[in-house]
């Protein structure tokens, strides 16, 4: 083999390297991942979606009648990940870059399950994320001398929520931000520091479990707009009324909806930025089988 496509893209900047590989003939090693994720020597981003048709991975192959291509999503620092939210819309966006689908409606294979997923003509892409699971089981977030309590969403992976009085008091966000007690997220979890903007308008920066500070995420957006929306007492269950938030990120807007029959929706932007080809040597002799 000498040379691999590749092409990047970002959903509201958090960008990924995608990799098409629809026979799944990648053996893509956690070092691979990481050193193309590299930004400084490497071809740099928040994660790869590796693109291989869901009857051609094990993972995924129940879930090829519905859904034909499978987003097998892995963080910066090579660990898998169940989902990310601007990482299928990004997936889809490529899809259609690759004349693999239109313009509408399709289903992505995800370790989530299937996203159902509208492409807009306007450039926009809608996920269908599914419903948000809200364990009893809450934790505590600390940064310095501060702690908050955080709402334990699980958007497919799981999330602590915490809202606070400023966006800064969420640090450098350059190591994980310690939470208690440790058996709630036994694997790590993704934490949320939001603040109010307006009315159904709130702001917010991330830590990614196994990336780091990222300049979006979309299962965070989900998370913070479904903590929100019980915080202010309009859950749609109980109200009967769809309700959306505006969830800014250092990256951009997503609008968050949730239905009443639980089901999160999220919309945002979704570019393909590049593409082109690289030598695997570079990576490891034995990066790829």
């Amino acid at each position: 083999m000498t040379s691999l496509a590749f092409l990047k893209g970002h959903g509201t900047e958090n960008d990924f390297v995608i990799l098409p590989d629809p026979d799944n003939a990648l053996d893509l090693s956690a070092a691979a991942v990481a050193r193309l994720c590299d930004r400084r020597a490497g071809l740099g981003g928040d994660g790869v979606l590796h693109v291989v048709r869901s009857a051609a991975h094990p993972e995924a192959r129940s879930m090829a009648d519905e859904a034909e291509w499978f987003m097998d999503y892995r963080n910066s620092d090579g660990s898998i990940a169940e989902m990310c939210g601007n990482g299928v819309r990004v997936f889809a966006r490529y899809l259609q870059y690759a004349g693999h689908v239109e313009a509408g409606d399709l289903a992505v294979a995800t370790r989530g399950g299937v996203k159902r997923v509208h492409l807009h003509k306007t450039g926009d892409v809608t996920v269908s994320m599914g419903r948000a699971v809200l364990p009893e089981e809450q934790a505590t977030v600390t940064v310095g001398a501060h702690s908050w309590p955080a709402r334990n969403v699980n958007m497919g992976n799981p999330h602590a929520v915490a809202f606070v009085d400023s966006l800064d008091d969420a640090g450098d966000l350059l190591a994980p931000p310690p939470f208690a007690p440790a058996g709630v997220y036994p694997d790590g979890v993704n934490v949320e520091f939001v603040v109010d903007r307006g009315p159904r308008h709130v702001a917010m920066r991330v830590h990614e479990r196994g990336s780091g500070e990222t300049r979006s995420c979309g299962t965070g957006a989900c998370a913070v707009a479904v903590a929100a929306i019980r915080r202010d007492g309009a859950d749609p269950s109980v109200t009967g009324e769809p309700v959306a938030y505006t969830v800014d990120l250092p990256g951009g807007t997503l609008v968050i909806t949730e239905l009443p029959d639980g089901t999160v929706e999220m919309t945002g932007p979704a570019v393909i930025v590049a593409a082109g080809e690289f030598d695997p040597a570079w990576i490891t002799e034995t990066a790829f089988a």
